[in-house]
């Protein structure tokens, strides 16, 4: 169950992240005034869904340490990188696939020691 919890957090934020730069990306199109309501929607599910991750992981960190949960919130860098670039069409060039996955393994480490 506290995979499940600590997977929803990560999801949750990831998914918040994405809203909120698809809202985001609206209000620099010319057609913003036609875009209006969806601007509205995409916005308040970005900020509903981070507050979603947010309470998660302060319900998991009062379970578990900041060293064991913090691996988790790494893999973020990785799933944004890569969910950006197939739901966004964001260009995922060669330098942020290695950097994400450096930043990655960098947290895991941390967390190791």
């Amino acid at each position: 169950m506290s995979l499940i919890l600590i997977l929803a957090a990560l999801i949750t934020f990831v998914v918040g992240q994405l809203l909120l730069k698809k809202g985001m990306g609206l209000t620099n199109s010319a057609r913003a005034e036609s875009f209006r309501g969806r601007f509205l929607f995409l916005l308040i599910s970005g900020i509903a869904a981070m507050t979603i991750s947010f309470f998660l992981t302060l319900g998991l960190l009062q379970r578990f340490d900041l060293s064991y949960l913090y691996p988790f919130q790494g893999l973020s860098v990785i799933l944004i990188a890569i969910t950006a670039a197939w739901a966004l069409r964001e260009k995922l060039t060669l330098q942020v696939a290695i950097g994400a996955l450096l930043i990655t393994v960098g947290v895991i480490l941390v967390s190791l020691s």
